[in-house]
């Protein structure tokens, strides 16, 4: 199990209780593929450096996790057919 942080960029339109619907599937991705979320921090609305979709701005979530190297390619895939996702980043963290 390795550290990983994983950061969301969602579409500005969606309501509060559709980003937490978002955020608890993220985690429940995590946790079904054997690693533990250990820290959420939702930074809200924020400004990009570019439009992506036509879309100036975006809702930031940083999920800290713990998980296993070969999950990283099953979470991106499910991340890209989310729709409200605008962009996301997985890195791992130096310990």
């Amino acid at each position: 199990m390795r550290n990983y942080e994983v950061v969301i960029i969602v579409h500005t339109d969606i309501e509060e209780s559709a980003l937490t619907a978002i955020v608890d599937k993220v985690k429940g991705w995590i946790t079904d593929g054997g690693g533990n979320v250990v820290k959420v921090d939702m930074w809200g609305r924020r400004r990009m450096a570019y439009p992506i979709r036509k879309q100036s701005e975006g809702q930031y979530v940083l999920l800290q996790s713990e998980m296993a190297p070969t999950f990283c390619v099953e979470l991106e895939r499910n991340l890209k057919f989310q729709e409200p996702v605008l962009r996301y980043m997985v890195t791992l963290m130096n310990n």
